[in-house]
C-alpha cells in the first residue's frame, strides 16, 4: 500500500546549518518518532531501530537508511526500509529541497512516499495514510525546534 505526503517547513536557521542538522545522526535521532537507535554507518548509510504504534499493533522495526543524491547544502534523497516482524514492513523515501530565504531563514521542502506491507498494510489506507502525515508532521516540527533552538 502506497502513502504519499508533503509539506514544507520555515526554520530560523541559515541554510548552512540546516544542511548539518539534516546530515547529523543524532539530530536525526532526537527528531524520528520512535527512534531508539541510529548509527552512522559510512558518510550516507545509517542502521535504525523504530519502534511505532499504528493502530492497535504496535511493531519494532529494524532497518537501513541510505542518503542519496547530495547536492549540498540545497537538496538530497533520504530512502530506507524496515521490516517489522510479523507486523510488515515499511519503505520509503523523501526529496528534501532547502531554500534559503536569507541569512537566518531557510525554508525545507519535502515530497515523501512510503510502501507498506504485512499486517500492517490490513489496516486500511486512511489510518495508514493519516498515521504517515502525522509522523511527518512531528518529524519536521521537532527538527525544527532543534535546529532553530526554539
Amino acid at each position: 500500500m502506497a502513502v504519499d505526503m508533503n509539506g514544507e517547513e520555515r526554520i530560523n536557521a541559515s541554510i548552512d546549518k540546516v544542511w548539518t542538522a539534516l546530515n547529523d545522526a543524532d539530530v536525526l535521532k532526537a527528531c524520528i518518532p520512535g527512534c531508539e537507535s541510529l548509527e552512522k554507518k559510512s558518510d550516507t548509510e545509517l542502521a535504525a531501530t523504530v519502534t511505532l504504534k499504528i493502530g492497535p499493533i504496535k511493531a519494532r522495526f529494524n532497518g537501513e537508511v541510505e542518503l542519496k543524491n547530495l547536492k549540498p547544502p540545497h537538496s538530497y534523497t533520504i530512502a530506507g526500509e524496515g521490516k517489522g516482524g510479523i507486523a510488515g514492513f515499511a519503505k520509503g523515501g523523501a526529496d528534501v529541497t532547502l531554500k534559503e530565504e536569507g541569512p537566518d531563514a531557510t525554508t525545507l521542502i519535502y515530497v515523501a512516499k512510503a510502501d507498506v506491507g504485512g499486517k500492517i498494510a490490513q489496516l486500511g489506507s486512511r489510518l495508514i495514510q493519516s498515521t504517515s502525515k502525522k509522523l511527518a508532521t512531528q518529524f519536521f516540527s521537532e527538527f525544527n525546534k532543534k535546529v532553530s533552538g526554539s
